[in-house]
């Protein structure tokens, strides 16, 4: 059973991301403080990171590893996965999948095999996207010294594709209208993802501006980045035919745009 392509980093430890929503974590562990209470979080982590159905794949597999010294309760949930107009995602419950075992509890230095299933026929025509969450089931629990530990409930999103043979993302990028010059919309034309890197401004050969990022560009959707400028504050746009746009792909694939 195939258990789909490996994004980078392919074991995403939730020990080394929890730095990651530090302002939720901070505003728990500031609300459990002010009730004297203790604050704590789990460890587990998943492997790999980013699931696709291959075009005979009827199921795919991850696998959840409890790295800490205590059991973990976990939930898994699957949803359909769209962008608005803006490029934010939108999750949407979904039955076209299903997730097995949806719930377990993990005991300490344990891994445990899930397995997700297609149920619904495939989209011949283009990828289609889902979200599988997963998320740890925090409980109070009393400590030795009479207070209140609040765990802090854990959540990966992990994207799931179901991507048809000949299925290609095909982008596009042009100066945002009506936006400062630093402004760079992208929109994907494809039946297929980009996930995009990095995107460079040149004139002359000179870098002008540019921005990292990992933002996925999902069928038909699009996106605005902002460019931080080499030189501040960035010039306006010179002529026509001065400027190079360069976007680096996750695949290490690039594609330059000139105007």
């Amino acid at each position: 059973m195939a258990t789909g392509s490996r994004d980078r980093g392919e074991v995403l430890n939730f020990q080394r991301i929890r730095r990651l929503p530090m302002v939720l974590q901070t505003m728990l562990c500031l609300t459990a403080m002010s009730l004297s209470q203790a604050c704590q979080a789990g460890a587990f982590s998943v492997s790999p990171v980013r699931l696709v159905f291959e075009p005979r794949d009827r199921a795919v597999a991850l696998t959840l590893t409890n790295d800490g010294d205590a059991e973990v309760a976990l939930q898994a949930d699957l949803f359909q996965w769209d962008q608005d107009a803006q490029g934010a995602d939108r999750l949407r419950p979904t039955e076209d999948l299903i997730v097995a075992p949806p719930s377990l509890k993990m005991p300490p230095r344990s891994r445990q095999v899930v397995r997700l299933a297609l149920l619904s026929p495939r989209d011949p025509t283009r990828q289609s996207t889902y979200r599988l969450l997963v998320r740890e089931i925090p409980e109070a629990t009393a400590a030795a010294t009479g207070t209140v530990q609040l765990p802090i409930a854990l959540v990966l999103s992990l994207p799931v594709f179901i991507t048809p043979p000949g299925a290609r993302h095909a982008i596009e990028c042009k100066q945002a209208e009506g936006q400062e010059s630093g402004v760079i919309r992208c929109l994907n034309q494809g039946t297929a993802h980009a996930q995009v890197r990095r995107l460079e401004l040149k004139q002359a050969g000179q870098i002008r501006a540019s921005t990292q990022t990992s933002a996925y560009l999902l069928s038909g959707s699009q996106r605005d980045f902002v460019l931080k400028a080499a030189e501040s504050p960035l010039p306006a746009l010179p002529a026509a035919g001065e400027l190079e746009l360069t976007v680096w792909f996750d695949d290490g694939k690039t594609q330059t745009f000139g105007w």
